[in-house]
């Protein structure tokens, strides 16, 4: 009898602990979550603790389990995780929103009266924009500077193509720099028109003039940043690579974020320089919840729209004209060599198939064989046909943006002809060589918003629903692989698929409130897609207006 009533207290007491909830921060439930785990799998509900995911699963499971004062009804709501945006300029966009905004302009004459308006309202120091592309005008040949010259005689003015790879400067700003019709440099070029400068720089011509620009002080980086943060949080950007900033720029950003002034998580590549070289080896890989460098941003050619990519023939619409290499194929082994031995992650930019096969080649040179190094080739937008197997043979990843595609294919073809198109943005078929594809945007080049991101990859059109049947459709992701592109193909990019990029247990409860589901959405409604809340570290970082107003109103109404 004692044995037995020892027996029935020891299991009513474990029955009774096993009903002891555990005591959480928040319970979402009644949503529909993608967790983007290996499955693919959807919840319901989830719990968070802590900034992490505790728990996920359907609601009753949940609620059963865990318990928290701060329940969320969704209400059938969808839930993605935090996008992450593997390949973009985080701290341009914020320095891009203080300039001029040339996108989208029509003409030149345009542009001209752009700055006049701006000027007025910033009338001290350099004239600057960026985002004009001559592709979009009527004529589509580069501009000159004579009417540059007329308005902003004794102010510099200096704009930045669309593509970040070309710009065009007024006469002081190229006095400044001491640039004349007799300049040469390598990996640049100075467009000339009857022997004399038009203004209109390439690639490393357009770098060294841009040393000559003052930087910003440390206000307004911090507000350069946090705009940056700002604009990406209400975008459901949680996490985004910034291809390429100076270590000085990354100690700023440390110091903003240990202040608490700067909460967005960053993975930072390192721009190709000595000095910044130097830094990291002496410091070491750099790894915080919020900031990671641990890789170099390096430039193989230019873009396609400036004809610098680096192409193994002839332009098609520019006969002679090859493009070229930004550095010569000894700074990338001496660099790649570098790299392998510290440890580092090499990510290249390489538009051309020329540029790509070189670089494909060097990374295989260093690299011999599989391996888990996860070394970049960013944009890879032209690639030969024999040197698609590089990528798998070598285990390089193909890190593209589907935006790039679609703002492209209206000229792409002029530029590289039929033959050379049919292996241009060739989404599909990079994927297949390792099984996994990393997507970002490029922002300030391309928009923003990773919503655009996933219709170009699944539908393969612009805005407007063009070309009718996609473009080049063959090479349309699906819609899960564009989302695991988005999020955990992301991540695991730049070696953080354990701590964020899905919705599991232990990983960081970073995540986005759509207000609709991109999964089972008819393709021509994707772009109706709205963020309504971005979540970090399970803290609201970001509400839609419209929804905090409903929100009110329905509280008020309860009232």
């Amino acid at each position: 009898m004692k044995k037995t009533a020892l027996l029935l207290f020891l299991l009513l007491f474990a029955n009774a602990f096993s009903q002891i909830k555990v005591t959480v921060d928040r319970i979402i439930y009644n949503a529909k979550i993608y967790t983007v785990n290996e499955n693919f799998d959807v919840a319901e509900a989830m719990a968070i603790l802590n900034g992490k995911v505790v728990g996920v699963g359907k609601s009753i499971e949940i609620h059963a389990k865990f318990t928290s004062k701060n329940d969320i009804d969704l209400k059938g709501k969808t839930i993605y995780p935090g996008f992450i945006d593997a390949h973009a300029h985080f701290f341009g966009l914020g320095s891009s929103l203080q300039n001029a905004n040339l996108r989208e302009t029509k003409s030149w004459d345009e542009i001209l009266n752009i700055l006049k308006d701006f000027a007025k309202t910033h009338p001290d120091g350099w004239l600057l924009g960026r985002g004009w592309d001559q592709n979009d005008w009527a004529v589509k040949d580069f501009p000159t500077k004579e009417k540059l010259d007329q308005l902003f005689p004794n102010r510099p003015v200096y704009l930045t193509r669309i593509d970040g790879h070309a710009a065009i400067a007024n006469q002081k700003a190229l006095d400044l720099a001491s640039f004349n019709e007799n300049s040469k440099m390598e990996g640049g070029d100075f467009i000339k028109m009857d022997g004399k400068l038009t203004g209109v720089l390439i690639d490393n011509a357009k770098d060294k003039l841009a040393t000559y620009i003052p930087s910003p002080n440390k206000k307004q980086v911090e507000s350069m940043l946090s705009e940056a943060e700002k604009t990406s949080f209400s975008y459901g950007l949680t996490s985004v690579v910034d291809a390429g900033l100076d270590h000085d720029l990354v100690e700023d950003i440390q110091k903003f974020q240990k202040a608490g002034k700067l909460k967005i998580r960053l993975n930072i590549m390192l721009s190709d320089t000595e000095k910044n070289v130097d830094w990291l080896i002496k410091k070491g890989i750099v790894k915080t919840p919020r900031l990671q460098v641990n890789g170099f941003k390096f430039y193989g050619d230019g873009a396609l729209g400036s004809r610098g990519a680096c192409l193994l023939a002839d332009y098609s619409d520019k006969p002679h004209q090859r493009g070229f290499l930004l550095s010569d194929a000894a700074h990338f082994r001496k660099m790649a060599k570098i790299m392998y031995d510290n440890g580092f992650q090499m990510n290249t930019h390489a538009i051309g198939d020329s540029a790509n096969r070189v670089l494909l080649q060097i990374y295989g040179e260093v690299l011999k064989d599989k391996n888990d190094r996860r070394w970049r080739i960013e944009h890879a937008q032209v690639v030969n046909k024999n040197d698609f197997g590089l990528f798998g043979k070598y285990s390089i990843i193909p890190s593209v943006q589907p935006t790039h595609a679609t703002s492209d294919m209206y000229w792409a073809g002029e530029r590289l002809g039929n033959e050379r198109l049919k292996f241009a943005y060739a989404y599909e078929d990079l994927l297949k060589q390792n099984g996994w594809i990393p997507l970002g945007t490029d922002f300030p080049i391309e928009e923003v918003n990773p919503i655009l991101t996933f219709y170009a990859a699944v539908a393969r059109k612009d805005a407007k629903g063009f070309p009718e049947n996609g473009f080049q459709k063959e090479n349309a992701l699906s819609r899960q692989e564009t989302l695991r592109g988005m999020t955990i193909w992301a991540a695991k990019a730049s070696f953080e698929e354990n701590e964020k990029g899905s919705l599991e247990q232990g990983k960081y409860a970073d995540f986005v409130i759509v207000n609709q589901d991109l999964m089972t959405v008819p393709e021509n409604e994707i772009l109706k897609t709205k963020v309504l809340e971005t979540w970090l570290n399970g803290e609201q970082v970001y509400e839609d207006e419209i929804q905090r107003y409903q929100k009110k109103v329905s509280e008020t109404e309860k009232k």
